[in-house]
């Protein structure tokens, strides 16, 4: 995989190319100040009013004026609040009211969909900015995108290329699961059609698999054999109710990308797959003794987590802070005890 074959992978790259067989989207330059608050790992609270927090600060007339936070019981209270964009905020916000309130969020590759544990509706669903911002800040797949998009490519010697980055906002749609797929192209053919869901048993993929395979061979002859930058690519569709099929997204050919129910080594190779002629390899969980749990669960952490990046319950950060502070001052009792009795020896 080369660093030319991403490139050409970017959303505002395919997206002109096969705009109608796709869902409707609108794509904004992601401003420098946007980008920098999206990496900084030191924010506490998420960008927008909304999610401005309350914390309670004590004031002590005995502190140590280099601490940052002394705790007392007599609590008064202060607002703590995320940088702002009022002007990209605007954008956003016009955007997403064009596309019908509604919108699935994304950067130039790839979507926060290890994220969606964060939100309050475990869905990538987002209707504001500071909704898309709690995803991208909590998703290592935007963290990837943003700091190292090209480091599976096997042309590292080479400079890489300028990117600039993009917010990606697609017109929500409620797609079922079992209606999509994964599309593996080597050489312009269509070699491998995958269910995107392999997690979970659709009964209609196992009992349909032929005409689903014909409906996305016939999709892929007409509009996008020959019609993409590169020969070698991989591209995923949504089969609807009606038998339509739809691009929803186009991936580097390369390890990357989830090659799903294949393997690598499959694809890559000379092997049954990549000489297959009669028509791609299809496959699909057969049963629901080979459903498997969600890659993306691994990327989950315990809920009081969740309120503490999100600053949700304040009191739980309060408790959070003092712990830390007492654990603080505990070690440096420890290490003045060593040193008294070191001196004392």
């Amino acid at each position: 995989m080369k660093k030319e074959q991403v490139v050409n992978c970017q959303f505002s790259v395919w997206y002109p190319i096969f705009k109608k067989h796709s869902i409707k989207s609108v794509i904004l330059p992601l401003p420098q100040n946007v980008i920098d608050y999206l990496l900084d790992d030191g924010t506490l609270v998420v960008s927008g009013s909304d999610h401005n927090t309350q914390q309670s600060h004590a004031n002590n007339s005995d502190s140590d004026a280099e601490e940052d936070i002394q705790w007392s019981d007599d609590e008064t209270t202060t607002t703590v609040t995320a940088p702002e964009f009022p002007e990209f905020t605007s954008k956003v916000q016009e955007a997403i009211n064009a596309l019908g309130g509604r919108v699935f969020p994304k950067l130039n590759w790839s979507a926060p969909r290890d994220a969606n544990w964060i939100a309050l509706n475990s869905s990538l669903q987002c209707d504001s900015l500071s909704d898309i911002f709690l995803l991208f800040k909590s998703s290592d797949f935007i963290t990837h995108d943003l700091a190292q998009p090209f480091l599976a490519c096997s042309d590292q010697d080479s400079p890489d290329p300028v990117i600039n980055y993009e917010l990606v906002l697609r017109k929500w749609s409620e797609l079922i699961p079992g209606g999509e797929f994964r599309c593996f192209v080597k050489e312009n053919k269509l070699i491998a059609i995958s269910q995107r869901d392999y997690t979970q048993y659709y009964q209609h993929v196992w009992k349909q698999e032929e005409q689903i395979c014909h409906a996305i061979q016939a999709f892929f002859s007409q509009h996008i054999q020959y019609n993409f930058l590169d020969e070698d690519f991989v591209f995923d569709v949504y089969r609807d109710s009606q038998g339509r099929v739809w691009l929803i997204d186009v991936n580097p050919f390369g390890e990357v990308t989830d090659s799903l129910l294949f393997s690598w080594e499959e694809l890559t190779g000379g092997g049954e797959i990549a000489q297959q002629q009669e028509g791609p390899a299809f496959r699909c969980t057969t049963s629901e003794v080979t459903v498997q749990p969600s890659p993306c669960l691994s990327y989950r952490i315990p809920r009081d987590f969740v309120d503490l990046s999100t600053g949700e319950d304040a009191y739980k950060l309060i408790d959070f802070l003092k712990l830390k502070k007492s654990q603080q001052e505990d070690s440096e009792e420890e290490e003045e005890e060593a040193n008294a009795s070191l001196s004392g020896s």
